[in-house]
């Protein structure tokens, strides 16, 4: 016979190597698929509604070490027990079926009830084909390279809901990798992990994820970043938190803006930074819009937002007197972006403030950081007045 081999790749997922073999004395002809890249870093779990004709016809990569289950019909399909294959989700139950029907014969003659039971079941995997009624289909694969199509891509797609994990020391041993003895979540790997934890929309209190990143800002210090998306009303947040200690002085971060191209300077302000601009008679006090992490364009055009969607300010309960003088405020704070120059001041107690220096690691000539030792009141609003970190244990506590 012969056997042919093609490189592809799949829109939206990895290349593949596809082999096909085909016999002109028999005309038995048969089809394989081999992943072209490595073994990923994360097992990938699939699990896709079935509700539709068309969900019949998605394209699916199985690989040999995937395992297929649908658990309507308490049914699985093992790792390693078929090759790897392309093919579609009708096409993986028709291989299912034939697999069950091709020693049919000997069982009937063997032990007609097992026959007659796994006859009754190939009737349900038949069934299926129909979709009269919806289904899971659910396509782990250990090694990461399997994958279930999505017709919107792009775009996200609700039927299909794509995992990612990390491989027990059981599927490395199975895929035979070598099992790292380093014990899981360290630092390190959080470092190079996506967190996501369920949580309810501010908005709309639907059920929404959010998604949390340990980062490094060079010079500085590493932030936690964590950002929520609701799919029902659309709402996006992001928030950012510290990811050391107090400092033991407080920082004060002055620029002085003169050209266009400072917008673009990276700024953590975190929730006990107040930010003041003394040119425009603006401050922002502390925990006004939070933790960000962003321009300092960016921060100008949340603060913007800030005072346009006030009802109070610029609404209908606002006054005729006050609304002049903050239209005339914003089209200050519009000039700051680039006509005219400004100072603009971080204060942060904590020292847990960020604004970056383009010359790092030299000097930069608009930019001064100033450390100041905080007053008993800038202590009592961090609650460092009352916090004991040293001699709290009780007397014998050692000795229990």
């Amino acid at each position: 016979g012969v056997t042919r081999l093609l490189l592809t790749r799949i829109p939206f997922f990895k290349e593949i190597i596809v082999s096909s073999f085909s016999c002109d004395s028999c005309s038995w002809a048969n089809t394989e698929i081999q992943s072209a890249g490595r073994i990923q870093e994360q097992g990938v779990c699939y699990t896709l509604a079935v509700t539709s004709r068309q969900d019949m016809n998605r394209e699916v990569v199985k690989t040999d070490c995937a395992s297929a289950r649908i658990p309507e019909l308490d049914f699985e399909i093992p790792a390693f027990s078929q090759k790897g294959v392309l093919t579609t989700i009708e096409g993986i139950i028709d291989r299912a079926v034939a697999g069950l029907e091709q020693d049919q014969p000997t069982r009937r003659a063997m032990d007609k009830e097992v026959a007659r039971k796994i006859d009754e079941f190939i009737g349900k995997l038949r069934q299926l084909k129909e979709v009269n009624s919806p289904f899971t289909f659910i396509l782990d694969d250990p090694s990461g390279n399997s994958f279930v199509e999505n017709p919107q891509a792009p775009q996200r797609d609700e039927a299909l809901v794509v995992t990612h994990y990390r491989r027990s020391p059981q599927q490395s041993a199975m895929l035979g990798l070598e099992v790292d003895a380093r014990p899981l979540d360290t630092a390190e790997d959080l470092r190079d992990e996506v967190l996501q934890f369920n949580t309810n929309c501010p908005e709309c209190n639907a059920p929404a994820s959010t998604n949390m990143k340990l980062v490094q800002i060079p010079h500085f210090k590493e932030v936690i970043i964590m950002a929520t998306n609701c799919d029902s009303c659309g709402h996006r947040t992001n928030e950012v938190k510290s990811g050391g200690a107090i400092e033991a002085q407080g920082t004060r971060i002055t620029l002085r803006i003169t050209d266009p191209s400072d917008m673009t300077r990276d700024i953590l302000k975190s929730e006990t930074c107040s930010v003041e601009i003394p040119e425009l008679e603006f401050e922002l006090g502390m925990g006004a819009l939070g933790g960000k992490f962003t321009t300092l364009e960016g921060l100008l055009k949340d603060i913007r937002d800030l005072v346009e969607k006030n009802p109070f300010t610029l609404g209908d309960s606002s006054m005729p007197s006050r609304t002049g003088k903050l239209q005339e405020f914003i089209g200050k704070l519009q000039d700051v972006k680039g006509k005219s120059q400004a100072h603009f001041i971080m204060d942060d107690p904590a020292g847990n403030s960020y604004l970056q220096n383009v010359y790092a690691p030299e000097e930069d000539p608009e930019l001064s950081v100033q450390r100041y030792q905080r007053s008993f009141e800038q202590n009592e609003e961090l609650g460092l007045n009352d916090m004991k970190t040293e001699g709290y244990e009780p007397e014998g506590a050692s000795g229990r």
